[in-house]
């Protein structure tokens, strides 16, 4: 039965019915009540006790607004106080039933309001509802006498109208169901007189309506009969055997038939607890009273108290414990020691005052653990109910929290209190939470008990993978071998467990007409990045693209780096012949030389590339020794491919001449190339024609190249530039970042960097950072060691030099050595190669090195030269490099622009000075 919502139904339907201001009254002291219950937030049912089982209480999920189809997805549980097992709830239908026996006596008492206290607790969210079912007496308990037969014995000269007390019968019901009347069988000397006193308790005794007469009746047989006021009736029986005696005629008599005491629970034993005394108007041992319990005297009462036998003092033998039972009832008997002995009864009442004895009890239940780190404030983490046995101040209990952040305590309802979030929480800060929850009472002192809850804190995933660097550079040699690991990525993440777990991945896109997953990969849980298949200098210079880490959250989160390879250089391609022109053989360079000429005339030229960058297409030029052993009167210029005269030719050299030219580059090892160079010698008449229509040939092929040599140029200069911003952003980060490993093959990864003429080359020594004197350092410029073997080329001593060009303004300690690179290298791509040596000089009176500059694949050649300010000496600090025409003392065919480009060198440790 249901009595909340559809109490306001009920109460109209009586209201209908009733009429008249008494019931009107009545009417609106349960509508009150039935407002105060609404407000209160319970649900409240009342059930039959000996209910059976399955039998209907209440629609609980409807009455408490759930649907039916959420109960088992938000964990729908019943809990109760105590035994758990007596109410149930169908999942099915949200019905609340009896489970098992619900016995109010055993559960209740005797107290007059009996209810089962419910928590229904439902999740997703965390939701509490308090339930009260109340358990309704019906009258299954009939009276019991404590005696089936009760034996008293009278003296025949009692007078009429006497009492003789008994113990009346006890109902273990309430209310209607335990007030309970007597009767008595009939007879012609007793009548059975009931009365109740001003503290509800029934006295039951016998009257004595005649005389007795021993000789005529001396036992009389009573039978007394206890009925309920229950439906139906219950009704107990005890049989009074009263024997009649003859002599002592007057009886002991209390002062006062009842006594009223207050007693401290937990006295100790031998505490006084009140004093009983009678008299009796009779002289000698018929005056000699002898106190004593009543022999129906409880077994709970004989164990608590002790009653001297003489002098009346009742005092305390056992644990008195206000929880246990609050007030005792003491049935005391006085008896002389006459023949026969005459006796009178009183009452003690001793009540028991409640002591601040039991520490209250603290129970966590409902614990919704671990806790997420992005729960929202408010969300509920346990439930905590506190109880005390004690009673008033004493039974009111008030917990605390300590910490207090990040949680605190909200009171839900009487004596229970619900740990909720009150801030944000952190997993990466703190994982674990210990918490005390203390519950104290109002007693004085007071006593208190503690409980503790550990609160995990549940990761979530917050944080995404993070790389040490937005950006690495790797350096791979071209040709390596497929698989071959060029590089590891690592990043972190500072979520736990699967949250931390990254695992990396290409960001797929095309790398020309091909996938970026065709050239490298990566392993998704180590970071290793691998390169699939050789790479190809001469193809893909830059290969830039990002590896993504991503964790294994949900959602996942993830972040991307960016890796730039440079692929270096290899010497894999040997140099290539450029065709001859017109009138030449297939492979061969056909030219007429007329006998006329003079030394250093140039009669013929060859033109070769290489694939390669810097030092690997750096071509040098060196002219085979004849097969016969005989001296040629021919030589070919170092780096410019130019056959020219070494003296005036006569008439004893061959008509024709076949010379053999090696074309070599300074990779290592070094790659080579052969060309044939046919030369017929004809008279000075025969020349000019000869040489007219060679010249025809010869200017068309190669107006045709320097056009072909314009464009490549052009393309070249474009992505040198490009080249060039890269690595100067490159420098820019190195200057602040740690240096990066993981470079593909042996050694220490080689720098690229821009020489003067827009072309790549690359050092395989040491790097050297170039700053400014004006303002911060500056990486925009760098020198670098060349790696070419020392050797003479073409009658000079070519050495390698150290330069130190240094602008910054920061002083050095002094240091006689002179360190200084002038290492000018040039590499050309596909269409350029370097053709002649420029003259370094030292100073007046110096020696003079011979270096290499660029030129195009135009027969013109070019010469690069470097020389001090006029008048300086070794000394002097200023250094000029000029780029002009090959050889000052033979005219070309046509004039060059001269570029000057200066250098500051100066000792180690010199101040610089101020550029001008």
């Amino acid at each position: 039965m249901q009595e909340g919502p559809n109490i306001w139904k009920r109460l109209a339907m009586v209201f209908s019915w009733r009429e008249g201001p008494g019931v009107r009254r009545l009417l609106l002291s349960l509508l009150l009540l039935a407002v105060w219950e609404a407000s209160s937030g319970q649900v409240h049912y009342s059930v039959p006790e000996e209910a059976k089982h399955g039998t209907f209480v209440g629609r609980i999920a409807q009455d408490l607004g759930l649907e039916l189809a959420e109960l088992v997805p938000r964990l729908f549980r019943v809990a109760s106080k105590g035994r758990g097992d007596l109410l149930e709830v169908n999942l099915q239908n949200g019905i609340l039933f009896v489970n098992s026996r619900i016995d109010r006596e055993e559960l209740c008492g005797r107290s007059l309001e009996c209810s089962i206290h419910l928590e229904v607790i439902v999740d997703r969210p965390l939701q509490v509802f308090h339930v009260e079912v109340e358990v309704r007496d019906i009258n299954d308990n009939q009276p019991v006498f404590p005696m089936s037969v009760k034996n008293l014995f009278i003296y025949e000269s009692r007078p009429p109208g006497s009492r003789i007390p008994l113990e009346g019968a006890t109902d273990a019901d309430i209310g209607v169901n335990s007030l309970l009347t007597y009767t008595l069988n009939s007879n012609d000397y007793f009548t059975l007189d009931v009365k109740r006193n001003d503290e509800e308790i029934k006295s039951l005794g016998l009257v004595l309506k005649k005389p007795l007469n021993r000789e005529d009746t001396p036992e009389h047989q009573l039978i007394i009969t206890a009925v309920d006021g229950g439906k139906p009736e219950l009704t107990g029986t005890t049989q009074v055997k009263i024997t009649i005696l003859d002599v002592n005629d007057n009886a002991p008599e209390f002062e006062r038939t009842v006594y009223k005491v207050k007693l401290l629970e937990n006295a100790p034993n031998g505490t006084l607890a009140v004093i009983v005394n009678a008299s009796d108007l009779d002289e000698g041992i018929n005056k000699d009273i002898v106190y004593s319990f009543n022999t129906d005297m409880s077994a709970d009462i004989l164990s608590k108290f002790h009653l001297d036998p003489v002098n009346g003092y009742i005092s305390v033998k056992g644990n008195i414990d206000f929880e246990e039972t609050k007030l005792y009832e003491i049935q005391v008997e006085a008896r002389d020691k006459g023949i026969p002995p005459m006796a009178d009864h009183c009452t003690v009442l001793v009540e028991i005052l409640d002591a601040n004895d039991n520490i209250p009890e603290l129970v966590i239940k409902s614990l919704s653990l671990p806790v997420l780190e992005d729960a929202p404030l408010g969300t509920v983490i346990a439930l905590i109910s506190v109880s005390d046995r004690d009673s008033g101040a004493n039974g009111q209990v008030i917990c605390t929290l300590t910490p207090h952040a990040p949680f605190k305590l909200v009171s839900t309802f009487k004596n229970y209190y619900s740990l909720v979030l009150d801030s944000a929480l952190d997993h990466e800060s703190m994982t674990n939470y210990e918490v005390v929850v203390t519950a104290r009472d109002g007693g004085s002192p007071s006593l208190s008990a503690t409980a503790r809850v550990s609160v995990e804190v549940a990761d979530v995933n917050d944080n995404a993978p993070a790389f040490a660097q937005p950006e690495y550079t790797v350096f791979v040699k071209e040709n390596n071998p497929p698989g071959s690991h060029i590089f590891t990525v690592s990043a972190w993440d500072a979520d736990a467990q699967e949250n931390a777990r990254v695992s990396y991945s290409l960001v797929e896109r095309r790398v020309g007409e091909r996938a970026l997953s065709s050239y490298v990969s990566v392993h998704a849980e180590s970071g290793k990045v691998y390169a699939l298949q050789p790479l190809d200098h001469e193809e893909l210079e830059l290969l830039q693209f990002q590896v993504s880490a991503r964790d294994a959250g949900v959602p996942p989160l993830g972040s991307n780096v960016t890796l730039q390879v440079f692929v270096l250089d290899e010497n894999d391609n040997a140099p290539a012949l450029l065709p001859p022109g017109a009138g030449g053989g297939a492979g061969a360079v056909s030219e007429l030389v007329s006998r006329s000429v003079g030394a250093g005339h140039v009669v013929a030229k060859v033109r070769a590339v290489d694939a390669d960058s810097g030092y690997n297409a750096w071509l040098s030029f060196e002219l085979q020794p004849a097969a016969g052993g005989g001296r040629s009167p021919f030589r070919v210029g170092l780096y410019t491919g130019e056959i020219s005269t070494t003296r005036a030719l006569d008439e004893a050299d061959a008509p024709r001449q076949r010379l053999l030219v090696l074309v070599k580059d300074h990779g290592e090892p070094a790659l080579t190339a052969t060309a044939t160079v046919l030369l017929s010698l004809v008279e000075s008449g025969q020349a000019p024609k000869a040489s007219s229509r060679a010249s025809v040939g010869s200017a068309s092929a190669e107006t045709a190249l320097v056009d072909v040599n314009v464009y490549l140029i052009v393309a070249i200069c474009a992505v040198s530039s490009l080249l060039v911003l890269t690595l100067l952003l490159y420098v820019a980060l190195r200057c602040s970042a740690p240096p990066t490993e993981g470079v593909f093959g042996p050694g220490k990864p080689r720098l690229v960097c821009s020489s003067a003429v827009e072309s790549w080359s690359y050092s395989k020594q040491r790097r050297q950072k170039v700053c400014s004197g004006e303002g911060p350092p500056k990486a925009d410029l760098m020198a670098f060691s060349p790696s070419l073997p020392p050797g003479p080329v073409n009658g000079h001593i070519e050495e390698q030099l150290d330069v130190d060009v240094d602008f910054s303004s920061k002083p050095r300690q002094p240091n006689p050595d002179w360190r200084y690179s002038a290492s000018l290298r040039a590499g050309m791509h596909s269409s350029v190669h370097l053709e002649e040596a420029g003259i370094l000089r030292a100073g007046p009176g110096g020696p003079d090195q011979q270096w290499p500059t660029v030129s195009s694949a135009t027969p013109e050649p070019e010469a690069g030269e470097v020389s001090p300010p006029v008048g300086a000496g070794v000394n002097s600090n200023s250094w000029t490099f000029k780029y002009g025409p090959g050889n000052p003392k033979q005219p070309g065919p046509e004039p060059k622009k001269q570029t000057q480009v200066s250098f500051l060198l100066r000792r180690k440790g010199e101040a610089s000075q101020p550029r001008q």
